[in-house]
């Protein structure tokens, strides 16, 4: 056989040397130059993930090596998307005590024999290798990365940490305090970080990855050193003073009375960082007792919550080129998200000076992201600026983003009826107006609906498809693929007032604006919800949003529900008028010159604050559920934690309601009611849910 046993053709497609046999899970096969392949092919998925078949498979697979060594073993994925996302999270749930732990022996067993083989061992990644992925490429030699590839341990985002040998095996590759940092914060190290942090021995083309093998097989690749630093973290004394830092800033971001695990690793790290047997050991027990942790049942639950909105977003959409109307912050990103995803954008305003301004933007966000300078150059080709609105007529999908005034966005549709092509889609970013009161001004209604992104919109993943009462379902479904299309989650919703998402959350902005009104200090308030798990408090959030589309949303809402709401504070409107509109401006309630406010959080807090934060948001979010807005309580838990972040260790405030008792909360409602007035009224859907 001539050549290595896989490679990939320029359209996508891999090629196997007719050495190269299936068995399962894996391909294997030796080439010419006996250097032994086996290539992950997890069956039937597009994605590899590493489970106790693939284990048990491999295993058979180092067993033959052992007793017959090739000049070097290699390990690659044929999955053109990557090497490996991780473990295989759907066994998780099935694992008892004794299971997780006897399962993880297995897995370090093996681990641990390909780690001995005596010959050279190589992995070859493209794309991700997470998790899993990522500790079966740390059991090798060398890790040969093809341009573009990542590595990361997300474990953190499911209250864990690294189970099979991660936790001692990337502090003893790299510096120690930069591979805890990656497993603490769950951070993805990109081609260029992996190579000069050492976790990449080297970083090649496809073409050359035949040459790299080679190399690695005879010696040729350098590998660096850890340095100083990682002799000095050898002593307690020294590894304990870093721990303690660890800690703290941990503390800050993740506290350890919600999220155990980052905590429990800095124990594993500190107390045997010089052992690694002992690590190893306190690896598999500590894993073992996360996963019982509700913490890490709750996060399970929203990876498999994302996954069914990610479910709603496949399939064809039809749109390949789109046409946004408004070149402000959100129409500028919804365009740029849309042309790194391949889709051909035009993008139009009445001022020329925003445009110039989105297509800058567009490059900041292509860095963010990591794209190539290839990919950048591309993704920017895609995204043309269109002031006179050309592209409107060959546009499949025209999404408006004006600002948010119905006389403003029916002139925009009066001046689309003539130019819009025959079966295209208009669609509004509106956050708050009417999809149906839109509805009557558009060119074709069937063919209309709302496309509610967040802000901002290359970091918030949730799209609210909105149907009106005249939207077909043609048209639900291709936005909602379109969503997925771009890399979003889609969540279709009814038209309703807010929403599902500002339905819910603006309750919680504008009892925090009441409870100033009443002499709280904001950063009482804000405390009072980090400390229940949201990732910023409420004042924080509403500077982030922006205090103007706050207010806009809070009269609109006024205006169109039937349960009264808080009184809008006069502050809020002062603050408008003035200009001093949050982060965008600079000054709202905090001032954000010298970045993001951090209010703490060990102040003491007034009676029923937390209550009168979260279970207003709980209410609507049954409110939402009983007018049929929202599917069910799976999509309501999906779409606050993946809009606004809420508290995901909670499991989503539906989730949240049956643990704390479906009865109790409208209990603690109608006490809140006497106290402080109609808005907090139980609504009527709470007798449902029992």
């Amino acid at each position: 056989m001539t050549g290595p046993v896989l490679s990939y053709l320029e359209d996508g497609m891999i090629e196997l040397g007719p050495v190269g046999e299936a068995e399962g899970n894996w391909r294997s096969g030796t080439d010419e130059d006996g250097i032994l392949w086996l290539v992950l092919d997890k069956t039937g998925t597009g994605t590899n993930t590493i489970s106790q078949g693939v284990i048990r498979e491999l295993e058979t697979h180092v067993a033959a090596a052992e007793s017959d060594l090739p000049k070097a073993l290699v390990i690659r994925s044929a999955k053109p998307k990557g090497f490996a996302a991780g473990a295989d999270i759907t066994s998780f749930d099935a694992m008892s005590d004794e299971g997780a732990a006897d399962l993880l022996r297995q897995g370090h067993d093996v681990l641990d024999r390909i780690e001995a083989l005596n010959c050279p061992t190589i992995c070859v990644v493209h794309g991700a290798a997470l998790g899993a992925g990522f500790e079966l490429a740390l059991a090798c030699d060398y890790r040969i990365a093809v341009d573009g590839a990542s590595f990361g341990f997300p474990e953190v985002q499911l209250g864990l940490h690294p189970g099979l040998g991660g936790t001692f095996r990337l502090p003893a590759l790299i510096d120690p305090t930069e591979a805890m940092t990656l497993m603490l914060t769950g951070k993805t190290a990109h081609t260029k970080k992996a190579k000069s942090l050492g976790i990449a021995d080297a970083v090649v083309r496809e073409r050359h990855v035949a040459a790299a093998v080679r190399a690695a097989a005879n010696g040729e690749i350098e590998r660096q050193s850890q340095g100083l630093k990682a002799q000095a973290l050898s002593f307690d004394q020294a590894r304990g003073l870093v721990a303690r830092k660890m800690r703290s800033e941990t503390e800050k971001k993740a506290p350890k009375e919600h999220y155990p695990a980052p905590h429990a690793l800095i124990d594993l790290w500190e107390e045997h960082g010089d052992d690694r047997k002992e690590m190893q050991r306190a690896e598999i027990e500590s894993f073992a007792a996360l996963l019982k942790t509700d913490t890490s049942e709750n996060l399970r639950r929203v990876f498999f919550l994302q996954q069914k909105l990610k479910e709603a977003g496949r399939g064809e959409d039809g749109i390949s080129h789109v046409h946004v109307i408004g070149a402000g912050a959100m129409g500028g990103e919804i365009a740029a998200m849309a042309a790194i995803k391949g889709k051909t954008v035009t993008l139009g305003d009445v001022e020329t000076e925003p445009l110039g301004k989105a297509v800058k933007q567009a490059g900041n966000i292509c860095e963010k992201k990591h794209l190539s300078r290839i990919e950048t150059r591309d993704a920017l080709d895609r995204l043309m600026p269109d002031p006179k609105g050309y592209g409107i007529a060959r546009a499949d999908l025209v999404i408006e983003a004006a600002p948010e005034t119905v006389e403003i966005k029916r002139k925009i549709y009066d001046g689309l009826k003539d130019r819009m092509k025959k079966g295209a889609i208009l669609a509004t970013n509106t956050s708050s107006l009417s999809v149906d009161e839109l509805a009557a001004h558009a060119p074709v209604k069937t063919r209309f609906a709302g496309l509610h992104f967040f802000n901002p919109v290359s970091q918030i993943d949730l799209v609210e498809v909105v149907g009106g009462t005249k939207t077909d379902k043609n048209t639900a479904d291709r936005l909602a693929a379109f969503c997925g299309a771009i890399g979003k989650l889609p969540a279709k919703v009814a038209d309703y007032p807010g929403f599902v998402v500002n339905r819910a959350l603006t309750p919680y902005l504008m009892e925090a604006m009441v409870l100033m009104d009443e002499g709280v200090p904001k950063e009482v308030i804000d405390s009072a919800a980090l400390r229940f798990g949201m990732p910023m408090g409420p004042v924080t959030l509403a500077d982030q949003v922006g205090l103007d589309i706050c207010l806009h949303v809070a009269e609109s809402l006024r205006e169109t529900l039937d349960k009264p709401m808080a009184e809008i504070s006069s502050d809020l409107r002062h603050k408008v008028d003035a200009g001093k509109l949050g982060k965008k401006s600079g000054q709202g309630f905090y001032d954000w010159s010298d970045g993001t406010p951090h209010p703490q959080t060990d102040r003491d807090l007034p009676e029923d604050i937390t209550d009168r934060l979260i279970l207003p948001m709980l209410d609507a979010c049954v409110e939402v559920l009983r007018k049929d807005v929202a599917q069910d309580e799976d999509q309501v838990d999906a779409a606050m934690i993946f809009a606004t972040g809420w508290a995901p260790f909670r499991g989503g405030p539906m989730h949240y309601a049956h643990a704390r008792g479906v009865d109790e909360i409208p209990r603690r409602l109608k006490e809140l009611q006497g106290k402080y007035g109609d808005r907090f009224a139980p609504d009527d859907g709470w007798g449902a849910l029992g």
